[in-house]
């Protein structure tokens, strides 16, 4: 990216300019601080979990004689020490705060070791004997569903008769799809430092993605009111969903030492704890049947989404729900019924994951896109097209929303043209044909994302902007930065509401005491909603300048402009800065705070129909694969993206977001396989064993470019998010792998023209699937 032409301090338009992220060149030069660069305060004493050696069973007792014998220990910190409910304030209160009676997944913490140094610390846990009576561990949902063991009640959607509709149709495929977690891998671990201070007032500096609700939790636990709680977030070196709700486990156990031994403590997870402790993104286990006529267009639908939830549910049920919105992804299903049961077994608590559910669900109904296409001997493009949403009746979602916005149809039509598609094709039939070894495949797949939290209370946000009176502006909002660019977005729609450079606008920490009640920073929704907020403070503060410079210069306040620096009124112009200094005199207010709430948006999560979401963000990945018939082995070639972003605030954040949830989605596709042994221990744990896709993954041809089109709803600088509906492009890639098994298999003479290759398609899945009969 090229750097900006004039300095940041300059008075010209922000939003819109591709400026770079506000910590650039602090993170560039070490000056960047987490949780861990924070100075560590005098007494500061460090933390370490003890963590259950079997899946499932009854604790009987914990032996931490050999801990306190360690040098440098000072406190084992027991489920007995709690002075509040013992049991998370979790929505579903099912998950206790360390483990008492039961243990029910290997890792599950059971007490913490306080002592001088964090290496003192996990050594002297590691030295805790765990006692415990092993029970059988329920491992995967299919045993799960048989024994009705689920961490919330099943689900149904149904439109239509289902039923009916696949016993009149002309065809049908039926088969399953598995799809495995994924792991965070962010690269600042959980972490968190609570600091006692007078009067039972706690602050907590945590790596989370909602302040809010770790500051509810500590206070829960520690049976004190929230005011009594500050907890702040500077920034967090990644998140993903993993830092939504897990991040406040974190900050509990930290506090809660530090309550248990009167003094600052400190807890960072070593990264081989945070695999074990931690949730993952949600495997599936899907089972479905389609019916279809011989264009491939959707008769009928069956799909049972076998949810593997963990031990307790967590955000298991808003993440199922999605799936379930998303089993449609970008075509209308007329006659379906989707089951969705939320199945417990003895794992870590899985949990957020970017997109949140919408991968598993769009796996789900592009896998029955592939096999269709397979099965009618058609181009899967066509397929896809024959299907999309389109005109009445045909745009109404499964669950009752009108699907208002679309532009599929240009969009899939604009990718098939400039990543010359057809042509491709082509080539690689003739590129197979003259080699018996490898085979290419191709895929275009698009995306639909629902933007909103499903939960409809989230859906709201706000914010606080101060004018100095030397000019500078302080905006405090409810999100947190995790990388993505939040805070950047926010200063350049807060410096173009003022008129002012976006050198002059400084956004500081998420902070509890200055943004009540604030929610997570997820569902793609941060911009779309604390840049509203910010935008809305920062107008009121520019209404009161307004009026009061109207009422110096007699005119009207809708004819005074903030614009390049300067305050303008039809007979004078000044300076921002001027003006400030003279409105202070004046006793004008230059704060203000700003609320936002999104609109339209209506849910009934008893039946799952409604308005969920505010709009629909769009996409579509053209991806070319090569795989070795021999090994397995697959690379990806090249990627044409072309994404709806609406009006970009900030084109290089948005493509960075684009390109980036596009690696991580193909990791989750390809890569990044999870391995549970038949006892229930993770055994792939760490960089050596899990493997996230590096610089030599992605395709020198890598191509994204923005759809022109501006959000046909009313958001912040008519933009769109872009958290996550990047990462389901990805499914590209899964599509062009099956294209390629496919390719090879007809090559290699089998008769049978369905491809089941589950993801992760790891090399051996690919073997599997190339020689399945």
């Amino acid at each position: 990216m090229n750097a900006p032409d004039k300095p940041l301090w300059a008075a010209s338009p922000a939003a819109g300019q591709s400026v770079p992220h506000e910590s650039a060149a602090a993170q560039v030069a070490g000056a960047a601080r987490y949780i861990d660069d924070l100075l560590e305060p005098q007494g500061l004493l460090h933390a370490a979990p003890i963590t259950s050696p079997v899946a499932h069973g009854r604790l009987q007792g914990i032996d931490a004689s050999a801990a306190l014998a360690t040098p440098g220990v000072v406190r084992v910190v027991l489920a007995a020490d709690i002075p509040g409910d013992p049991i998370l304030a979790a929505f579903a209160h099912d998950e206790p705060i360390l483990a008492r009676d039961t243990v029910q997944h290997l890792g599950q913490v059971v007490g913490l070791v306080v002592a001088r140094s964090a290496q003192q610390a996990r050594r002297a846990a590691r030295a805790v004997k765990v006692l415990v009576q092993a029970l059988p561990p329920v491992l995967d949902v299919r045993t799960a569903h048989a024994q009705a063991s689920y961490v919330l009640p099943p689900v149904t959607v149904a439109r239509g008769d289902a039923a009916g509709a696949l016993a009149r149709a002309p065809q049908r495929v039926s088969g399953s799809v598995e799809m495995g977690g994924q792991e965070h891998f962010y690269l600042e671990g959980q972490v968190a430092l609570a600091l006692p201070q007078e009067q039972d007032q706690w602050v907590v500096h945590s790596s989370t993605q909602h302040p809010g609700e770790v500051q509810h939790w500590v206070a829960h636990a520690l049976a004190i009111p929230s005011a009594a709680v500050r907890v702040e977030c500077r920034r967090m070196g990644g998140g993903f969903g993993g830092k939504e709700t897990q991040a406040g486990h974190v900050a509990v156990w930290a506090a809660l030492a530090a309550h248990v031994v009167g003094a600052p403590v400190k807890l960072r997870l070593e990264r081989e704890d945070d695999f074990r402790i931690t949730g993952k993104r949600h495997p599936f286990v899907v089972d479905y049947e389609a019916g279809f006529d011989a264009a491939g267009r959707l008769c009928g639908l069956q799909v049972v989404m076998l949810v593997n939830c963990g031990f307790s549910a967590d955000l298991s049920g808003p993440v199922a729900d999605r799936a379930v919105f998303h089993c449609d992804n970008a075509y209308h299903l007329a006659d379906v019924r989707i089951e969705s049961y939320r199945c417990k077994t003895h794992m870590q608590s899985h949990t957020a994951f970017r997109g949140f559910g919408g991968p598993q669900g769009m796996v789900v109904i592009e896998t029955i896109m592939g096999e269709i296409a397979r099965h009618l001997g058609l181009d899967a493009l066509a397929v896809r097209r024959a299907n999309l949403y389109g005109p009445a009746p045909r745009n109404v979602t499964h669950y009752q929303m009108e699907v208002e916005d679309n532009i599929l149809h240009p969009l899939l039509s604009e990718l098939e043209h400039s990543s010359a598609y057809q042509s491709r094709r082509q080539q690689i039939d003739v590129w197979n044909a003259a080699h018996p070894t490898l085979k290419r495949g191709l895929a275009i797949t698009p995306v639909k994302f629902g933007i909103s939290f499903t939960a409809t209370l989230f859906n709201q946000a706000g914010a606080l902007v101060h004018v100095y009176t030397d000019g500078s502006v302080q905006v405090n909002h409810g999100g947190t930065e995790m990388g993505q660019g939040l805070n950047t977005k926010v200063a350049q729609i807060v410096a173009d509401e003022l008129g002012v450079g976006l050198g002059q606008v400084k956004v500081t920490a998420a902070d509890t005491s200055k943004v009540p009640n604030a929610s997570a920073t997820a569902a793609s929704a941060g911009t779309d909603l604390n840049g509203r907020a910010a935008q809305f403070a920062a107008r009121n503060v520019r209404d009161n300048l307004a009026a009061f410079v109207s009422g110096q210069d007699a005119c009207g306040a809708g004819a005074v402009r903030f614009e390049g620096g300067q305050i303008i009124s039809p007979s004078r112009s000044r300076a921002f800065a001027e003006v400030v200094r003279d409105a202070y005199a004046n006793r004008i207010q230059l704060w203000s705070d700003g609320f936002y709430r999104t609109p339209k948006i209506h849910y009934d999560k008893t039946t799952l129909t409604g308005r969920p979401f505010f709009y629909f963000a769009y996409g579509a990945a053209c991806t070319e694969v090569a795989i070795d018939t021999l090994t397995g082995e697959a690379r990806v070639l090249a990627v044409d993206i072309l994404h709806d972003v609406g009006r970009s605030i900030n084109p290089a954040l948005d493509v960075g977001q684009i390109e980036g949830g596009f690696v991580q989605g193909m990791g989750w596709l390809t890569t990044e396989e999870l391995v549970w042994s038949a006892d229930g221990r993770l055994a792939s744990f760490g960089p050596s064993t899990y493997k996230i896709p590096t610089a030599a993954d992605v395709p020198e041809h890598l191509v994204v470019k923005l759809w022109p089109e501006a959000n046909r709803e009313e958001t912040v600088f008519r933009s769109k998010a872009v958290g996550e509906p990047p990462f389901m492009l990805a499914i590209s890639v899964l599509e062009a792998l099956r294209d390629a098994v496919a390719r090879a298999r007809r090559h290699a003479g089998h008769a049978s023209t369905s491809v089941h290759l589950d993801a992760p398609a790891t090399p051996e899945r690919v073997v599997q699937a190339l020689q399945r009969s």
